[in-house]
């Protein structure tokens, strides 16, 4: 079992780097940025945005391996910064994008709980270490802090891959997201301990 610790805003660089790292390869985030270079230069602030600060911020975000695994939670009340969140993405993704971006945005949105939950906007293993149980120790650590507060949780995730590692830490499919030529986003919900 990996020591898991929580982050503080002096992590804040490993921690991002490691989700840039860990979605470099992913459906969602590729059609919003196909070029590597414009990922590189994008994905950071578009993570940092949809909660990455404010998870770091509130010390609701977790980590391994000298943050090489990071869990970053949003508490019930607590939202990603969505003027911050529109803007890195008008800003990177190609116009022609934009009409099925926003589309499949509002259909996350309506996935979304509105009771108090915790919201897991982002959980990444980076590349070399996926695959030994890294993810699923993280999740098993702040899911225990989840229940202790005896509320749902809820993420989305947009690789098909992770569907199977949320279940089996109790998350069900609630919908998806998809809108033109995007990939879908999958929507889940923890029922409350």
């Amino acid at each position: 079992m990996a020591a898991i610790a929580p982050l503080a805003d002096a992590d804040r660089p490993v921690a991002i780097a490691t989700v840039v790292a860990a979605f470099a390869a992913d459906p969602v985030e590729r059609w919003l940025w196909p070029e590597a270079d414009a990922y590189a230069a994008a994905f950071p602030e578009f993570v940092a945005a949809f909660g990455g600060d404010s998870a770091l911020g509130y010390r609701t975000a977790w980590g391994a391996r000298d943050a090489s695994a990071v869990a970053l939670w949003l508490a019930p009340g607590v939202e990603p910064a969505e003027e911050a969140v529109v803007g890195a993405l008008t800003g990177s993704v190609s116009a022609q994008k934009h009409d099925d971006l926003f589309s499949v945005l509002e259909q996350m949105a309506a996935f979304h709980p509105r009771d108090p939950h915790w919201y897991l906007p982002w959980l990444a293993v980076a590349p070399g270490l996926q695959g030994h149980g890294l993810g699923g120790e993280l999740l098993e650590h702040s899911l225990a802090i989840v229940d202790a507060d005896k509320l749902p949780a809820f993420l989305e995730t947009p690789n098909p891959r992770t569907v199977p590692l949320y279940e089996r830490h109790g998350f069900e499919v609630v919908g998806t997201a998809q809108a033109g030529s995007c990939p879908p986003m999958t929507s889940m919900l923890r029922a409350a301990a």
